[in-house]
């Protein structure tokens, strides 16, 4: 019998993201891969999930901005504390936002035909750079990133990306 997969990610922008580009490539792996946001969601409520998981024998992965942190290991003790639940063997920390994730899979032909600046890595990338690189002819941030993640390729993510790289290894997913 196979398992379920739970992905608990921040909000929205990492929903869309996991959604269009990660589901697809784990759910012939699981019965279901169901993406759940957490921010909004109470602490307590989040521990008794993250133990109701384990009981049941399912498996999920807790994804995190590292933000602002000076590592992965600091991130990953402050996760801790607030959820005291959670395995670190289940975690993903994104290098620095999941804007950078975004844009790492945006192809260099693409990119230069939307009028953005190609990088090489993009583990730098914040919320706010993200923003301010978003073309006029987009009417929305979230319409430039369904754009983007229709063009999206892992391969490219993989190169340009550490935190997103150790994801795509970590779980087996196929990088083309």
């Amino acid at each position: 019998m196979k398992k379920r997969l739970f992905i608990l990610v921040e909000g929205g922008d990492d929903v869309r993201f996991f959604g269009r580009i990660v589901k697809p490539l784990l759910a012939s792996q699981y019965d279901s891969v169901e993406i759940i946001p957490y921010a909004c969601i109470k602490r307590e409520k989040v521990n008794k999930f993250l133990k109701s998981v384990r009981l049941m024998n399912h498996d999920y992965i807790f994804v995190s901005d590292i933000d602002f942190e000076h590592s992965v290991r600091d991130k990953k003790q402050i996760l801790y504390c607030r959820f005291n639940q959670i395995d670190g063997s289940n975690i993903v920390i994104v290098i620095r936002e999941i804007e950078s994730w975004y844009l790492a899979g945006l192809p260099p032909d693409t990119a230069q035909q939307m009028g953005i600046h190609t990088y090489d890595a993009t583990d730098k990338v914040t919320k706010e750079d993200f923003n301010r690189m978003i073309p006029a002819i987009f009417d929305s941030r979230i319409d430039f990133m369904f754009e983007i993640l229709k063009f999206f390729s892992v391969g490219y993510a993989a190169k340009k990306n550490r935190s997103f790289d150790y994801f795509v290894h970590r779980y087996h997913i196929a990088v083309s």
